[in-house]
């Protein structure tokens, strides 16, 4: 038997006898690492039927759903899915200070009646504690472990059997077969492996921090994210309050959820109406902001949207969106040129939804356009108006799901008049609420100067 040493690309998977910076045939960067080959005689070993392996049947499979741990964090649950499952393995990525550390210990604090074991390889014992103080935790539940050892932390798994742990963070951990340091994409990838396979094993739920890199993705392979049951990622600047949680992938639950957090002195604090939160509050209207109707998951949310419309003192224009897609403020601004009758090729136009929220579904378009509007001809849409809806390639404007209830929870926060979709139209009336249905994009861009431009 001989050890062969061979570099294994990490993003196609192919081998080679020797390391270069790319690889020939994904053309990646910086994806080789060295791996160790055992040959047997030069014969491929033959594969040996495992006993222990057998075939069912799906239907013979306990399909019953399992229950949840509460975690003490209303917000966290909505976007878990409704809570904890035994024996789940959770990812957990965020930009350095978003609060990772301190939501999972608050919820670790909570936990009192269960055996849990924070595990941490890049603060010492004595600044969790200082931490735990500080958001005045009960510090007598949370057990701590500071290695970075991979061996050494499955160890004392082995011997304590915690029900809940938490790993800070995947980064810091190194296996002593690897020769790689700790944070490279095979070293990533062993611990990341084996933790699973035992929280697997043992029924244990599995917390994982995951660092990101500057595009904002998770530090690290991309399988990764598939070996574990759900990727939760913290959003938001760490120099603002509030801080959104939203899940990208979820084996148990929904992946469109959100929640949303208000850092304070104490810690994170859940959010029961961020309708109130994202809408700014202006001593006087101003041109250009428009209130929409999103809908994150199973919750309607009420978001401002602002637009900028300058003239250009340059050659060429600018377009700049903060919370929607670039691409698709260029799409409805020739949109709005072609079907509108409304030129903007010598205006600069700035769009921003308030708060830091990022809007992806096509709700949004309309919204978008009146605000333009709005600040381009500089008359003040009224506070008590609110709208959504998509605006196609042809002029349309087209319907969005469940308008009904975005149409209930705009009504609930005060407002009187919304400009919606034909299609949104409801079949009975909202009460308090003056319900404009438009079919195409001239219909509401008539209907809204006609009512609310100055002359």
């Amino acid at each position: 038997m001989s050890k062969a040493l061979q570099y294994r690309c990490d993003a196609c998977g192919h081998t080679f006898s020797k390391w270069s910076g790319q690889c020939s045939e994904c053309k990646a960067w910086n994806t080789l690492e060295e791996v160790k080959s055992i040959q047997v005689g030069g014969k491929v070993k033959p594969l040996v039927a495992n006993q222990s392996a057998q075939v069912i049947a799906l239907s013979e499979v306990d399909s019953s759903v399992q229950p949840r741990i509460n975690t003490q964090l209303d917000e966290l649950d909505r976007v878990l899915g409704g809570g904890i499952v035994n024996g789940s393995v959770v990812l957990l990525g965020g930009s350095p200070g978003i609060g990772k550390s301190t939501l999972l210990i608050q919820m670790l604090a909570a936990l009192n009646q269960f055996q849990t074991l924070y595990i941490s390889g890049e603060e010492s014992a004595q600044q969790i504690s200082m931490r735990a103080e500080r958001l005045s935790l009960n510090k007598e539940n949370i057990r701590l472990l500071s290695s970075v050892s991979l061996d050494e932390v499955l160890l004392t798994l082995a011997n304590i059997k915690p029900k809940i742990v938490v790993v800070d963070s995947i980064q810091t951990l190194g296996s002593e077969q690897l020769n790689s340091a700790p944070g490279s994409i095979s070293q990533v990838r062993e611990c990341a492996g084996q933790l699973v396979q035992f929280a697997k094993n043992t029924d244990t739920t599995l917390f994982v921090v995951g660092h990101i890199t500057k595009e904002g993705t998770l530090a690290g392979p991309r399988v990764l994210e598939h070996m574990v049951d759900t990727v939760l990622y913290f959003e938001g600047d760490s120099s603002e309050r509030f801080r959104l949680l939203r899940a990208t992938k979820n084996r148990f639950g929904a992946v469109n959820e959100l929640g949303v957090f208000v850092m304070q002195e104490s810690g994170l604090k859940g959010v029961k109406n961020p309708s109130a939160l994202f809408l700014s509050h202006h001593q006087t209207p101003a041109a250009g902001s428009v209130v929409m109707v999103t809908r994150e998951g199973t919750r309607p949310l009420l978001v401002e949207v602002q637009a900028l419309v300058d003239d250009t003192p340059a050659h060429t224009t600018r377009r700049l969106a903060q919370g929607i897609e670039q691409n698709r403020l260029s799409m409805l601004l020739a949109v709005m040129h072609k079907h509108g009758g409304i030129s903007l090729h010598n205006e600069d136009v700035f769009i921003n939804v308030v708060g830091g929220v990022r809007v992806q579904e096509p709700a949004v378009d309309l919204p978008i356009l009146m605000a333009t509007l709005s600040s381009l001809r500089d008359f003040i849409l009224p506070r008590e108006c609110v709208m959504f809806g998509e605006v196609g390639l042809a002029g349309e404007i087209r319907p969005v799901p469940n308008g009904q209830e975005r149409l209930r929870e705009a009504a609930k926060h005060g407002f009187k008049v919304a400009i919606i979709a034909a299609a949104n139209a409801p079949k009975e009336t909202v009460q308090g609420m003056q319900v404009i249905a438009v079919a195409r994009l001239t219909d509401a861009i008539d209907w809204i100067l006609e009512n609310y431009a100055r002359a």
